[in-house]
C-alpha cells in the first residue's frame, strides 16, 4: 500500500515506524503537518491508500479524516484521553501503560480503535520511556492496525464499546500540576514530577534566584554538602549538574532552560552561581557504590571491561569528549582484553553538542571556534579508539546514535545494536555538514564506496536489522533491554575466553598497519577538517542556521524533499 506518514517533527518513532512499514513493502513517503492546506496537498500528491499520525500536536483536518482512514498513534492505554497522556501516567505512578491505534474522527482520541499494546510503566524520565516502550508498543500496534486495515473486512471497536477501556479525559498538564514543593516533596515525588516533564516542557522552578525550566534529574543516595542546608537549597555541584536538596534527599539537576534561551547543561547556564558550590567530583572511573549521579563510570567482569557514558541527549559537548576519551585511555591500561563501550540507555552518542555550541553565540564567545574545538575533540576520542591495539574493542548501541555518534561507534572492532535502535550515519542535514570523526576511511572500507556515498548522499535512518545488512554494524541482538545487556556480556566474554583471541589482535595489529602504510589516519583527518572548516568559517552559513533552528526547536516551514517522495519532481501514482 502507499501509506502517508503524517507527522509534526521526523523523531524517533516516526523513523521507525517508516523504516518497519517499508520492510513489510509499502510505498512510504511523509509529510509534516504544518498547515492544513500543506496536508491537504500532500494527499493530493500521493493519493495514500491510509494516513499514520505517528506524533502530532494539533487535530488532523476533516477535509483529510472524511475521505481517508487516519489512525492516530496516541501513547495512552484504551480509553485514555487528552494530549498530556504519558505527563499524567508518570506523575501519578501508574504501573502499566500503553499506546492506542484509533481512528481520527471530529472528537480528538475518541475514534474506534484499531489496535492497542500495554508495557510495564518503570521509573524513568518521559523521553526514554517515549524511545522505549512506546515505541515498541506503538510499533506492535500500527503494524497490527495496518495489517488488519490492509486484509479488508475488519471493523474497528468504538471507544465506547471496548471492554479493555479503562483509561479517562485528562486535560493538558500545566506547570501549576507539576510544581514541586521543595519543603515538603520527597525525591521520589520531585523525580515522578520532573520525569514526567522531561524532554519537554520542563518543570517551571528557579535556581540561583532566576527562572528556568528544569530537566534530567537523577537521585542521591548520600546527603552531600552543608549539613544544615534546609529543603530547597543547593549543595553541591558535579559536571554538569548541581545537587539540591528535598524533604529527605537530594537530587541532581541536570540540564536546564532559562527564560527565552534553550535547554543547556546546569553547570553552564549558571556557570558564575554554580562555579561557588563545593565541587564534589568522584574519584577515578570505577562505578561508584551507592545511588548517585555518574555520566562516565567504568566496571569489569570475566576478563571484560565495560565503559558507560550516559550523555544527556547523546550529545557530546568538547569537555566530555576529552574525559571520556581520558577515560578510554585509562581503560586500556586494565588487563581487560576486551573493551566494552556501552554508551548510554537512549543514546549512544550523536556526536558534537549543538545546544553548547549555540550558547558561544549568548556571551564573547564564537560557535564556529566551538565548533571547532568540539568535532577536534571528537577526532581525538575517535583516534583513541581506533588506536586501541591491545584488545578487541565493542560498542554496543542500547540507544540510537546519530552522526558522528555513528562513526565513534564504528571505530570500534565490532559494532552491536538492540533490535529497535534507528542510526542516522548521516551529516548533511546540519547545514550541509561534511562531517568527521574519520568517516571517510572508517565507512568505506566497511561497505564500499559506492554504498558509502549511498549512506551519506540519501541522509535515511536506519534500522539496526538494516545496518546489518548494510555491513554497517556487526550484529542486531535482542530488542529487551535487559536480553540485550546479558547477551552483550556473554557475547564479550566468549571473546575474551577464545583461544584465538591473541592470533586476532595480531591480525588486527597488521590491518591497521597496512592501512596505515596505504593512507595514514592523519591524511583522512586533515581532508574531512577542510571541508569542516568551510562548514565553520567559511562564506556559506548554512550549518550556523541549521543549528541555530534546531537549538532553538523551530518551527519546520516545509518538509525535507528527501522524506516528501511525492513531491519528488519525477515522482507518480502508480497505475
Amino acid at each position: 500500500m502507499r501509506i502517508l506518514l503524517l507527522t509534526h517533527a521526523f523523531n524517533s518513532l516516526t523513523q521507525r515506524l517508516g523504516a518497519e512499514l517499508q520492510r513489510l513493502g509499502h510505498e512510504i513517503s511523509i509529510e509534516f503537518d504544518i498547515a492544513d492546506s500543506v496536508a491537504e496537498e500532500a494527499v493530493a500528491l500521493f493519493r495514500p491508500d491510509l494516513i499514520v499520525a505517528p506524533y502530532l500536536r494539533r487535530a488532523i483536518p476533516e477535509s483529510i479524516w472524511k475521505h481517508h482512514v487516519c489512525l492516530v498513534v496516541h501513547p495512552g492505554i484504551v480509553g485514555d484521553r487528552g494530549p498530556s497522556a504519558l505527563d499524567w501516567a508518570i506523575q501519578s505512578g501508574e504501573a502499566e501503560w500503553g499506546v492506542t491505534v484509533l481512528q481520527a474522527e471530529a472528537e480528538m482520541d475518541a475514534g474506534p480503535v484499531w489496535a492497542s499494546a500495554t508495557f510495564p510503566l518503570r521509573e524513568a524520565k518521559k523521553a526514554s520511556i517515549y524511545r522505549h516502550e512506546v515505541m515498541q508498543a506503538a510499533t506492535q500496534a500500527v503494524r497490527q492496525a495496518v495489517e488488519r486495515f490492509a486484509a479488508g473486512g475488519y471493523t474497528p471497536a468504538p471507544l465506547s464499546a471496548c471492554k479493555e477501556a479503562r483509561g479517562s479525559v485528562r486535560p493538558l498538564m500545566h506547570q501549576a500540576d507539576r510544581a514541586i514543593d521543595w519543603q515538603r516533596d520527597e525525591t521520589a515525588t520531585v523525580l515522578r514530577k520532573i520525569n514526567a516533564a522531561d524532554g519537554f516542557p520542563g518543570v517551571a522552578d528557579s535556581l540561583f534566584g532566576t527562572a528556568c525550566h528544569i530537566f534530567d534529574a537523577s537521585p542521591e543516595a548520600a546527603l552531600l554538602g552543608a549539613p544544615d542546608a534546609r529543603p530547597g537549597d543547593l549543595l553541591a555541584r558535579r559536571q554538569t549538574a548541581v545537587l539540591r536538596k528535598t524533604s529527605d534527599g537530594a537530587v541532581w539537576i541536570g540540564h536546564v532552560k532559562r527564560t527565552g534561551d534553550f535547554k543547556l547543561p546546569t553547570t553552564l547556564a549558571f556557570a558564575g552561581e554554580s562555579a561557588a558550590l563545593p565541587e564534589i567530583a568522584l574519584e577515578g572511573w570505577w562505578r561508584a557504590e551507592g545511588q548517585t549521579w555518574q555520566d562516565i563510570a567504568y566496571e569489569e567482569s570475566e576478563g571484560v571491561g565495560f565503559l558507560h557514558f550516559e550523555f544527556y541527549n547523546g550529545a557530546m559537548s568538547t569537555t566530555q569528549c576529552r574525559r571520556l576519551r581520558a577515560a578510554l585511555a585509562w581503560a586500556k591500561t586494565r588487563p581487560a582484553r576486551v573493551l566494552v563501550l556501552l554508551g548510554g540507555t537512549d543514546f549512544w552518542s550523536n556526536g558534537i553538542h549543538l545546544n553548547v555550541i549555540e550558547a558561544a553565540s549568548l556571551g564573547d564567545g564564537s560557535p564556529a571556534d566551538e565548533s571547532w574545538n568540539n568535532i577536534n575533540a571528537m577526532n581525538d576520542l575517535a583516534l583513541e579508539l581506533i588506536e586501541t591495539d591491545g584488545r578487541i574493542t565493542v560498542a554496543t548501541l542500547a540507544g540510537n546514535a546519530g552522526a558522528g555518534g555513528c562513526f565513534l561507534a564504528r571505530a570500534a572492532d565490532l559494532v552491536w545494536a538492540r533490535d529497535g535502535v534507528m542510526l542516522n550515519p548521516h551529516y548533511k542535514n546540519m547545514g550541509n555538514l561534511f562531517g568527521s570523526e574519520y568517516w571517510t576511511y572508517l565507512l568505506p572500507r566497511r561497505v564500499g564506496d559506492e554504498a558509502a556515498r549511498a549512506i551519506m548522499r540519501n541522509r535515511q535512518p536506519l534500522t539496526a536489522q538494516g545496518a546489518v545488512e548494510s555491513r554497517f554494524i556487526d550484529a542486531c541482538l535482542a530488542g529487551d533491554q535487559d536480553a540485550f545487556r546479558i547477551d552483550v556480556a556473554r557475547r564479550a566474554a566468549e571473546i575474551a575466553a577464545a583461544p584465538d583471541l591473541v592470533d586476532r589482535l595480531e591480525a588486527k595489529r597488521a590491518c591497521r598497519a597496512q592501512d596505515e602504510a596505504k593512507k595514514p589516519l592523519a591524511a583522512y583527518r586533515d581532508e574531512e577538517l577542510n571541508h569542516m572548516r568551510r562548514n565553520f568559517y567559511g562564506f556559506d552559513p548554512s550549518y550556523h542556521v541549521a543549528r541555530h533552528h534546531f537549538v532553538r526547536k523551530s518551527l519546520a516551514s516545509w518538509t525535507p524533499r528527501h522524506l516528501a517522495r511525492h513531491r519528488d519532481l519525477g515522482w507518480k501514482v502508480p497505475e
